[in-house]
Protein backbone atom coordinates (compact mmCIF):
# COMPACT_ATOMS: atom_id res chain seq x y z
CA UNK A 1 0.00 0.00 0.00
CA UNK A 2 2.64 2.63 0.97
CA UNK A 3 4.39 1.22 -2.85
CA UNK A 4 1.20 2.78 -4.11
CA UNK A 5 1.15 5.60 -2.53
CA UNK A 6 4.68 7.06 -3.97
CA UNK A 7 3.83 5.61 -6.76
CA UNK A 8 0.95 7.46 -7.76
CA UNK A 9 1.99 11.39 -7.45
CA UNK A 10 5.14 10.01 -9.48
CA UNK A 11 3.04 8.45 -12.27
CA UNK A 12 0.49 11.89 -12.23
CA UNK A 13 4.29 13.87 -12.53
CA UNK A 14 4.84 12.03 -15.70
CA UNK A 15 1.70 12.98 -17.38
CA UNK A 16 2.03 16.53 -16.53
CA UNK A 17 5.34 16.38 -18.02
CA UNK A 18 3.87 14.63 -21.30
CA UNK A 19 1.52 17.58 -21.78
CA UNK A 20 4.22 20.24 -21.27
CA UNK A 21 5.95 18.76 -23.39
CA UNK A 22 3.42 18.21 -26.15
CA UNK A 23 2.44 21.81 -25.55
CA UNK A 24 6.18 23.53 -25.83
CA UNK A 25 6.00 21.36 -29.15
CA UNK A 26 3.16 22.55 -30.40
CA UNK A 27 3.42 26.68 -29.10
CA UNK A 28 6.57 26.98 -31.99
CA UNK A 29 4.36 26.38 -35.04
CA UNK A 30 1.66 28.43 -33.81
CA UNK A 31 3.92 31.21 -33.34
CA UNK A 32 5.50 30.79 -36.39
CA UNK A 33 2.53 29.67 -38.78
CA UNK A 34 0.00 32.48 -37.41
CA UNK A 35 2.90 35.43 -37.71
CA UNK A 36 4.32 34.40 -40.79
CA UNK A 37 1.01 33.65 -42.36
CA UNK A 38 -0.44 37.66 -41.50
CA UNK A 39 2.61 39.11 -42.49
CA UNK A 40 2.27 37.44 -45.57
CA UNK A 41 -1.60 37.82 -46.15
CA UNK A 42 -0.89 41.87 -45.13
CA UNK A 43 1.63 41.69 -47.83
CA UNK A 44 -0.49 40.21 -50.34
CA UNK A 45 -3.72 42.19 -49.59
CA UNK A 46 -1.55 45.13 -49.99
CA UNK A 47 -0.59 44.24 -53.23
CA UNK A 48 -3.67 43.25 -54.27
CA UNK A 49 -6.01 46.43 -52.99
CA UNK A 50 -3.40 48.84 -54.34
CA UNK A 51 -4.44 51.57 -56.82
CA UNK A 52 -1.95 50.16 -59.76
CA UNK A 53 -1.91 46.94 -61.68
CA UNK A 54 1.62 47.43 -63.30
CA UNK A 55 4.96 48.27 -61.57
CA UNK A 56 8.00 49.91 -63.44
CA UNK A 57 11.71 50.08 -61.85
CA UNK A 58 15.31 48.89 -61.88
CA UNK A 59 18.25 47.64 -59.92
CA UNK A 60 19.51 49.63 -57.21
CA UNK A 61 17.78 52.98 -55.63
CA UNK A 62 16.39 56.25 -57.36
CA UNK A 63 17.23 54.35 -61.09
CA UNK A 64 14.17 54.85 -63.10
CA UNK A 65 16.07 58.00 -65.26
CA UNK A 66 14.22 60.78 -67.23
CA UNK A 67 11.14 60.09 -64.99
CA UNK A 68 8.21 62.75 -65.75
CA UNK A 69 8.65 61.71 -69.94
CA UNK A 70 8.54 58.38 -69.27
CA UNK A 71 5.11 58.39 -67.63
CA UNK A 72 4.12 60.79 -69.84
CA UNK A 73 5.15 58.03 -72.35
CA UNK A 74 3.08 55.37 -70.62
CA UNK A 75 0.09 57.40 -69.93
CA UNK A 76 -0.30 57.83 -73.77
CA UNK A 77 -0.37 53.90 -73.88
CA UNK A 78 -4.03 52.36 -74.40
CA UNK A 79 -5.73 51.13 -71.44
CA UNK A 80 -3.63 53.26 -69.06
CA UNK A 81 -4.87 55.61 -66.76
CA UNK A 82 -2.24 57.42 -65.17
CA UNK A 83 1.50 56.60 -64.62
CA UNK A 84 2.40 57.92 -61.42
CA UNK A 85 6.90 58.17 -60.24
CA UNK A 86 7.49 57.75 -56.84
CA UNK A 87 10.91 59.17 -55.48
CA UNK A 88 11.87 57.94 -51.52
CA UNK A 89 14.48 59.64 -49.84
CA UNK A 90 15.57 60.35 -46.45
CA UNK A 91 16.23 64.16 -45.76
CA UNK A 92 16.89 66.69 -42.81
CA UNK A 93 13.61 68.82 -41.45
CA UNK A 94 14.71 72.22 -39.43
CA UNK A 95 11.52 72.45 -36.78
CA UNK A 96 9.99 75.58 -36.62
CA UNK A 97 10.44 75.71 -32.47
CA UNK A 98 14.15 74.66 -33.40
CA UNK A 99 16.00 71.11 -33.69
CA UNK A 100 16.70 68.71 -36.25
CA UNK A 101 15.17 65.80 -37.22
CA UNK A 102 15.55 62.97 -39.86
CA UNK A 103 12.69 62.22 -42.06
CA UNK A 104 12.18 59.99 -44.70
CA UNK A 105 10.17 62.09 -47.77
CA UNK A 106 8.44 60.94 -50.96
CA UNK A 107 8.09 62.86 -54.24
CA UNK A 108 5.30 62.38 -56.07
CA UNK A 109 3.06 64.52 -58.73
CA UNK A 110 -0.12 65.11 -57.05
CA UNK A 111 -2.37 64.13 -59.31
CA UNK A 112 -0.87 60.95 -60.43
CA UNK A 113 -0.62 59.79 -56.93
CA UNK A 114 -3.61 60.43 -56.00
CA UNK A 115 -5.37 58.13 -58.96
CA UNK A 116 -3.32 55.24 -57.93
CA UNK A 117 -3.78 55.15 -54.04
CA UNK A 118 -5.84 51.57 -53.27
CA UNK A 119 -8.75 51.90 -51.22
CA UNK A 120 -7.31 51.14 -48.23
CA UNK A 121 -5.30 54.79 -48.65
CA UNK A 122 -7.29 57.11 -49.81
CA UNK A 123 -8.98 57.91 -46.97
CA UNK A 124 -5.49 58.92 -45.30
CA UNK A 125 -4.85 61.97 -47.29
CA UNK A 126 -6.60 65.03 -48.39
CA UNK A 127 -8.27 65.07 -52.31
CA UNK A 128 -7.06 66.47 -54.16
CA UNK A 129 -3.60 66.62 -52.74
CA UNK A 130 -2.55 70.74 -51.98
CA UNK A 131 1.04 70.54 -53.74
CA UNK A 132 0.46 73.00 -55.58
CA UNK A 133 0.36 72.07 -59.67
CA UNK A 134 -1.06 68.76 -59.58
CA UNK A 135 1.06 67.78 -63.12
CA UNK A 136 4.63 69.11 -61.54
CA UNK A 137 4.77 70.77 -65.16
CA UNK A 138 5.55 74.04 -63.94
CA UNK A 139 8.41 73.81 -62.02
CA UNK A 140 9.72 70.80 -63.99
CA UNK A 141 9.76 72.77 -67.06
CA UNK A 142 10.68 70.26 -69.57
CA UNK A 143 13.63 68.82 -68.06
CA UNK A 144 15.12 72.71 -66.98
CA UNK A 145 13.90 72.67 -63.44
CA UNK A 146 13.46 76.09 -63.77
CA UNK A 147 9.86 76.83 -63.48
CA UNK A 148 8.53 78.44 -59.68
CA UNK A 149 8.64 75.78 -57.37
CA UNK A 150 5.33 75.65 -55.37
CA UNK A 151 7.36 74.58 -51.86
CA UNK A 152 4.38 72.95 -49.99
CA UNK A 153 5.06 70.01 -48.13
CA UNK A 154 2.35 67.87 -46.54
CA UNK A 155 3.44 66.04 -43.25
CA UNK A 156 2.38 62.47 -41.59
CA UNK A 157 -0.09 63.98 -38.88
CA UNK A 158 1.68 62.07 -35.43
CA UNK A 159 4.97 63.99 -36.87
CA UNK A 160 2.73 67.43 -36.88
CA UNK A 161 1.91 66.82 -33.98
CA UNK A 162 5.22 65.57 -32.01
CA UNK A 163 7.27 68.20 -33.69
CA UNK A 164 4.06 70.95 -32.74
CA UNK A 165 3.75 71.83 -36.42
CA UNK A 166 0.69 73.56 -37.38
CA UNK A 167 -1.12 74.01 -40.95
CA UNK A 168 0.80 77.50 -42.58
CA UNK A 169 3.83 77.27 -40.28
CA UNK A 170 6.84 76.73 -42.62
CA UNK A 171 9.76 74.07 -41.76
CA UNK A 172 12.95 73.98 -43.67
CA UNK A 173 13.78 70.78 -45.74
CA UNK A 174 17.83 70.08 -46.70
CA UNK A 175 19.95 66.85 -47.77
CA UNK A 176 21.50 67.41 -45.05
CA UNK A 177 22.41 68.77 -41.25
CA UNK A 178 23.79 72.19 -42.70
CA UNK A 179 20.51 74.77 -42.72
CA UNK A 180 22.44 76.75 -45.30
CA UNK A 181 21.45 73.88 -47.93
CA UNK A 182 17.75 73.96 -46.57
CA UNK A 183 14.86 75.81 -48.56
CA UNK A 184 11.63 76.85 -47.01
CA UNK A 185 8.40 74.99 -47.43
CA UNK A 186 5.05 75.73 -46.06
CA UNK A 187 3.14 73.18 -44.46
CA UNK A 188 -0.31 72.85 -46.51
CA UNK A 189 -1.91 70.01 -44.80
CA UNK A 190 -1.43 66.93 -43.40
CA UNK A 191 -1.96 62.93 -43.99
CA UNK A 192 -2.71 60.07 -41.65
CA UNK A 193 -0.72 56.51 -40.89
CA UNK A 194 -1.74 53.13 -41.72
CA UNK A 195 -2.53 51.54 -38.40
CA UNK A 196 0.10 48.60 -39.24
CA UNK A 197 3.23 50.53 -40.56
CA UNK A 198 3.88 47.63 -42.77
CA UNK A 199 4.06 48.08 -46.16
CA UNK A 200 2.19 50.32 -48.33
CA UNK A 201 3.23 54.12 -49.38
CA UNK A 202 1.57 55.23 -45.83
CA UNK A 203 5.26 54.90 -43.77
CA UNK A 204 6.76 57.99 -44.71
CA UNK A 205 7.02 61.23 -42.88
CA UNK A 206 6.59 63.93 -45.70
CA UNK A 207 5.37 64.40 -49.31
CA UNK A 208 6.31 67.01 -51.41
CA UNK A 209 6.26 67.35 -55.14
CA UNK A 210 8.86 64.94 -57.58
CA UNK A 211 10.91 67.86 -58.48
CA UNK A 212 11.41 69.52 -55.85
CA UNK A 213 12.41 66.49 -53.71
CA UNK A 214 14.56 65.52 -56.87
CA UNK A 215 16.27 68.75 -56.44
CA UNK A 216 16.91 68.42 -52.71
CA UNK A 217 18.59 65.06 -53.19
CA UNK A 218 20.84 66.32 -56.25
CA UNK A 219 18.89 63.58 -58.33
CA UNK A 220 17.07 66.43 -61.16
CA UNK A 221 20.40 67.25 -63.04
CA UNK A 222 23.87 65.86 -62.81
CA UNK A 223 27.46 67.06 -64.28
CA UNK A 224 27.04 70.36 -63.22
CA UNK A 225 23.27 70.26 -64.31
CA UNK A 226 24.04 69.13 -68.10
CA UNK A 227 22.85 66.12 -68.04
CA UNK A 228 18.84 65.41 -67.31
CA UNK A 229 18.61 62.92 -64.58
CA UNK A 230 14.74 63.31 -63.60
CA UNK A 231 15.41 59.99 -60.91
CA UNK A 232 12.63 57.79 -59.23
CA UNK A 233 12.60 54.33 -57.55
CA UNK A 234 9.60 53.39 -59.38
CA UNK A 235 6.89 54.34 -61.86
CA UNK A 236 2.86 52.61 -60.55
CA UNK A 237 0.83 52.15 -63.36
CA UNK A 238 -2.61 52.34 -63.16
CA UNK A 239 -4.75 51.06 -66.11
CA UNK A 240 -8.58 52.27 -66.68
CA UNK A 241 -11.18 50.46 -64.63
CA UNK A 242 -12.20 47.78 -67.20
CA UNK A 243 -8.58 46.22 -67.86
CA UNK A 244 -8.11 46.09 -64.08
CA UNK A 245 -9.62 42.63 -64.04
CA UNK A 246 -8.29 41.22 -67.32
CA UNK A 247 -5.57 39.66 -66.91
CA UNK A 248 -4.52 39.85 -70.64
CA UNK A 249 -5.01 43.33 -70.92
CA UNK A 250 -2.43 43.93 -68.20
CA UNK A 251 0.02 41.91 -69.84
CA UNK A 252 -0.51 43.83 -72.67
CA UNK A 253 0.06 46.69 -71.17
CA UNK A 254 3.05 45.35 -69.04
CA UNK A 255 4.49 44.10 -73.17
CA UNK A 256 3.99 47.49 -74.16
CA UNK A 257 6.10 49.33 -71.52
CA UNK A 258 8.79 46.97 -71.43
CA UNK A 259 9.56 48.33 -75.15
CA UNK A 260 9.40 51.88 -74.01
CA UNK A 261 11.67 50.84 -71.02
CA UNK A 262 13.68 47.71 -72.23
CA UNK A 263 16.48 48.13 -69.48
CA UNK A 264 13.92 48.56 -66.67
CA UNK A 265 12.02 45.59 -64.53
CA UNK A 266 8.48 45.56 -65.47
CA UNK A 267 5.79 43.57 -63.46
CA UNK A 268 2.51 42.98 -62.75
CA UNK A 269 0.69 42.82 -59.44
CA UNK A 270 -0.84 39.95 -60.36
CA UNK A 271 2.71 38.86 -60.70
CA UNK A 272 3.89 39.94 -57.53
CA UNK A 273 0.80 38.42 -55.92
CA UNK A 274 1.23 34.83 -57.09
CA UNK A 275 5.14 35.25 -55.74
CA UNK A 276 3.94 36.48 -52.61
CA UNK A 277 1.54 32.94 -52.91
CA UNK A 278 4.18 31.01 -53.76
CA UNK A 279 6.53 32.28 -51.42
CA UNK A 280 3.72 31.84 -48.50
CA UNK A 281 3.14 27.88 -49.14
CA UNK A 282 7.23 27.82 -48.86
CA UNK A 283 7.25 29.73 -45.63
CA UNK A 284 4.52 27.53 -43.99
CA UNK A 285 5.98 24.32 -45.48
CA UNK A 286 9.48 25.72 -43.87
CA UNK A 287 8.00 26.14 -40.49
CA UNK A 288 6.14 23.11 -40.27
CA UNK A 289 9.43 21.30 -41.23
CA UNK A 290 11.27 23.63 -38.51
CA UNK A 291 8.69 22.89 -35.71
CA UNK A 292 8.81 18.71 -36.93
CA UNK A 293 12.11 18.88 -34.62
CA UNK A 294 10.09 20.00 -31.06
CA UNK A 295 6.98 18.27 -32.48
CA UNK A 296 9.36 14.93 -32.94
CA UNK A 297 10.89 15.14 -29.44
CA UNK A 298 7.76 15.67 -27.56
CA UNK A 299 6.08 12.51 -29.41
CA UNK A 300 9.30 10.99 -28.64
CA UNK A 301 8.55 12.09 -24.89
CA UNK A 302 5.13 11.12 -25.09
CA UNK A 303 5.98 7.13 -26.18
CA UNK A 304 8.26 6.91 -23.36
CA UNK A 305 5.56 8.29 -20.74
CA UNK A 306 3.31 5.63 -22.29
CA UNK A 307 5.69 2.83 -22.33
CA UNK A 308 6.74 3.95 -18.87
CA UNK A 309 2.91 3.58 -17.43
CA UNK A 310 2.54 -0.05 -19.03
CA UNK A 311 5.69 -1.06 -16.65
CA UNK A 312 3.56 0.70 -13.79
CA UNK A 313 0.29 -0.84 -14.37
CA UNK A 314 1.73 -4.52 -15.41
CA UNK A 315 -0.42 -6.35 -12.71
CA UNK A 316 -3.37 -4.57 -13.61
CA UNK A 317 -2.81 -5.10 -17.01
CA UNK A 318 -1.83 -8.61 -16.43
CA UNK A 319 -5.18 -9.58 -14.25
CA UNK A 320 -7.12 -8.07 -17.34
CA UNK A 321 -5.57 -10.20 -19.77
CA UNK A 322 -5.52 -13.45 -17.53
CA UNK A 323 -9.83 -13.02 -17.41
CA UNK A 324 -10.05 -12.67 -21.10
CA UNK A 325 -10.12 -9.34 -22.41
CA UNK A 326 -9.14 -8.81 -25.98
CA UNK A 327 -6.01 -7.42 -26.67
CA UNK A 328 -7.97 -4.51 -29.26
CA UNK A 329 -9.48 -3.23 -26.20
CA UNK A 330 -6.21 -2.86 -24.02
CA UNK A 331 -4.62 -0.77 -27.42
CA UNK A 332 -8.01 0.77 -27.36
CA UNK A 333 -7.65 2.31 -23.88
CA UNK A 334 -3.84 2.87 -24.86
CA UNK A 335 -4.37 4.91 -27.99
CA UNK A 336 -6.97 6.64 -26.44
CA UNK A 337 -5.31 7.59 -23.65
CA UNK A 338 -2.38 8.93 -26.02
CA UNK A 339 -4.71 10.90 -27.64
CA UNK A 340 -6.39 12.95 -25.00
CA UNK A 341 -2.63 13.52 -23.28
CA UNK A 342 -2.06 14.93 -27.27
CA UNK A 343 -4.89 17.05 -26.95
CA UNK A 344 -4.39 18.10 -23.78
CA UNK A 345 -1.03 19.42 -24.79
CA UNK A 346 -2.63 20.46 -28.24
CA UNK A 347 -4.80 22.73 -26.67
CA UNK A 348 -2.60 24.40 -24.07
CA UNK A 349 0.44 24.90 -27.08
CA UNK A 350 -2.57 27.05 -29.09
CA UNK A 351 -3.49 29.27 -26.08
CA UNK A 352 0.19 29.56 -25.32
CA UNK A 353 1.29 30.62 -28.56
CA UNK A 354 -1.68 33.29 -28.50
CA UNK A 355 -0.72 34.33 -25.75
CA UNK A 356 2.85 34.81 -26.91
CA UNK A 357 2.01 36.61 -30.02
CA UNK A 358 -0.34 39.30 -27.90
CA UNK A 359 2.49 40.09 -25.70
CA UNK A 360 4.96 40.55 -28.55
CA UNK A 361 2.86 42.56 -30.19
CA UNK A 362 2.16 44.65 -26.74
CA UNK A 363 5.42 44.97 -25.29
CA UNK A 364 8.06 44.05 -28.09
CA UNK A 365 8.49 47.33 -29.79
CA UNK A 366 9.99 48.18 -33.44
CA UNK A 367 9.33 45.61 -36.21
CA UNK A 368 8.45 42.43 -33.57
CA UNK A 369 5.22 44.17 -31.97
CA UNK A 370 4.07 45.19 -36.03
CA UNK A 371 4.73 41.82 -37.59
CA UNK A 372 3.36 40.09 -34.15
CA UNK A 373 0.35 42.48 -34.52
CA UNK A 374 -0.49 40.77 -38.13
CA UNK A 375 -0.87 37.50 -36.84
CA UNK A 376 -3.70 35.27 -38.37
CA UNK A 377 -5.10 32.26 -36.78
CA UNK A 378 -6.36 29.75 -39.71
CA UNK A 379 -8.84 27.27 -38.52
CA UNK A 380 -7.65 25.19 -41.89
CA UNK A 381 -4.22 25.39 -40.72
CA UNK A 382 -4.21 24.73 -37.13
CA UNK A 383 -6.74 22.41 -37.46
CA UNK A 384 -4.78 20.19 -39.77
CA UNK A 385 -1.66 20.52 -37.68
CA UNK A 386 -3.93 19.43 -34.48
CA UNK A 387 -5.26 16.75 -36.29
CA UNK A 388 -2.26 15.78 -37.46
CA UNK A 389 -0.47 15.57 -33.84
CA UNK A 390 -3.43 13.49 -32.63
CA UNK A 391 -2.77 11.20 -35.06
CA UNK A 392 0.86 10.71 -34.60
CA UNK A 393 0.25 10.30 -31.16
CA UNK A 394 -2.43 7.64 -31.35
CA UNK A 395 0.75 6.27 -33.98
CA UNK A 396 3.26 6.55 -31.36
CA UNK A 397 0.92 4.90 -28.34
CA UNK A 398 1.50 1.38 -30.29
CA UNK A 399 4.78 0.85 -29.06
CA UNK A 400 3.35 1.09 -25.46
CA UNK A 401 0.36 -1.13 -26.42
CA UNK A 402 3.24 -4.01 -28.17
CA UNK A 403 5.01 -3.34 -24.86
CA UNK A 404 1.75 -4.14 -22.93
CA UNK A 405 0.40 -6.97 -25.44
CA UNK A 406 4.02 -8.80 -24.38
CA UNK A 407 3.92 -8.90 -21.19
CA UNK A 408 4.29 -12.17 -19.57
CA UNK A 409 0.90 -13.11 -17.69
CA UNK A 410 2.56 -15.16 -15.00
CA UNK A 411 4.96 -13.05 -14.40
CA UNK A 412 2.76 -9.76 -14.42
CA UNK A 413 0.48 -11.12 -11.55
CA UNK A 414 3.12 -12.26 -9.57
Amino acid sequence: MRRRRSGTPHARLQLVLAVVAMAAAVALPVVLISVGGGVSAHELDSVENSGYEITVNAAGTHSVLDSHALASSIDRLGDVATASPVLTLEIDAFLPHGGVSAIEADGVIPQAFSATLGPLEHGLFPSPLPLGDPTDAIHYDNGTYAGTPSNDVLLAYPFAVSSKIAIGQSIFLGPSSNRTLATSYTVTGTFNVSASGLGGTTIFTALLPLSDLQLIGGLARGNGGASLLDASDEIEVALVHSATTDPSIVAHVAEEIRNLAPYYGVTTQLQESQQLQSAGAILTGFYLALSSVGLTVGLFFLGIILVRRVELQRRSIGIRRAIGLPPRQIATEIAVQAVMLAAWGVGIGVLAGYLIITLLAKYAGGAVAEAASLATYSPLVLGGMAAGVLGLAALVSLSASRAALRLDIPGALR
